[in-house]
């Protein structure tokens, strides 16, 4: 097992993943998602000096982090970009551009979601487990803020991404309620939001899942609206299809992808995604074609992968989370 230092928070799949990229150690990889670096550190671990990470992150403070913590003693390359990985391609080129090379990444991984550091920091506004300003974005140098999103969504608007991405069963309700509340006082803080949710949804009861010895807390009356709210201001699921898209563009032939996500609406895209182009050319389904005939893009490596119960106990979050592997066939390049 990989070890992690004292700085870092606990790395959801940190060996599963890094088993899964099969790294090289003359490898070009790609760390689309970086965090605090225990994926990216653990991919330098089995480079040599041939092999390079090419680490991205929209979260300015992600950047600053593994500039100053990560790689320090490695023989490999590191380059860090600020940036959101729907911006892949565009940093390998920029990368080839630089150096004068016309590399394809060998690996290329994506942890989807928000990360520990982000959801324990209460001025980011992405959990109302402390009250802080209603933010959420993911890059605090650019974009609209929860709060100010908010302040001017239409109602019908603000159900649907409720809906839509918090499968939230009250969200028409929730949507009425915040828009006859901000008309009295603007809804600015994460304790606000919730409080105000809290009103509208009937309390949970606790569950336990089948087979496995951990009870189910109930979760937070808020935590889909927040959910939601969240993948709306950063585009999350839009940014995951686009960088699906250029994987294909990007890999090399034998290049891993491999995507943890940790909600069923990221890993229903990264699924569909993947069956999609392991089956090959989309003929119609009563034309005769041979098997030979049809050109996969990628293969399925394993089945989806869950976390143990043993890294359940240490890193609660990991329960929901599911890793998904593909390699990149010859096929069209």
């Amino acid at each position: 097992m990989i070890k992690q230092s004292s700085n870092y928070h606990n790395t959801v799949l940190l060996d599963e993943a890094v088993a899964a990229l099969n790294i090289k150690p003359d490898g070009c990889y790609m760390d689309a998602t970086l965090g605090r670096g225990g994926h990216t550190q653990a991919i330098l671990n089995h480079l040599d000096e041939r092999g390079c990470v090419l680490g991205l992150d929209r979260d300015p403070s992600a950047i600053d982090y593994v500039k100053n913590n990560i790689g320090l003693s490695s023989s490999a390359s590191m380059i860090l970009y600020h940036n959101s990985f729907s911006k892949a391609e565009s940093c390998l080129n920029k990368y080839n551009n630089e150096t004068l090379s016309n590399k394809k990444l060998d690996g290329l991984l994506l942890d989807l979601g928000v990360s520990s550091p982000q959801l324990d920091t209460a001025e980011r506004g992405f959990s109302f487990q402390s009250d802080g300003p209603l933010d959420m974005r993911m890059d605090t140098s650019q974009g609209e803020t929860a709060a100010e999103w908010l302040a001017e969504v239409t109602e019908d608007h603000l159900a649907d991404v409720l809906l839509r991405y918090g499968e939230e069963r009250f969200a028409r309700k929730i949507a009425r309620t915040i828009v006859t509340e901000r008309a009295i006082k603007p809804i600015v803080t994460t304790a606000e939001l919730a409080s105000l949710v809290q009103r509208v949804v009937p309390n949970p009861k606790f569950s336990k899942r089948r087979g496995s010895p951990f009870k189910k807390k109930p979760i937070h009356p808020a935590t889909k609206t927040f959910q939601a709210i969240r993948i709306e201001i950063n585009q999350e699921l839009a940014e995951l299809t686009t960088i699906l898209e250029q994987s294909l563009r990007i890999l090399a032939p034998g290049g891993r992808l491999v995507v943890i996500s940790f909600h069923s609406l990221e890993d229903r895209i990264v699924k569909r995604f993947m069956q999609k182009h392991a089956k090959g050319d989309d003929y119609p389904a009563n034309l005769p074609i041979l098997a030979s005939e049809l050109t996969p893009e990628i293969r399925l490596c394993s089945k989806a992968i869950r976390a143990s119960d043993d890294d359940i106990a240490i890193n609660p979050r990991a329960r929901s989370a599911i890793m998904r592997v593909a390699e990149r066939l010859e096929g069209k390049l």
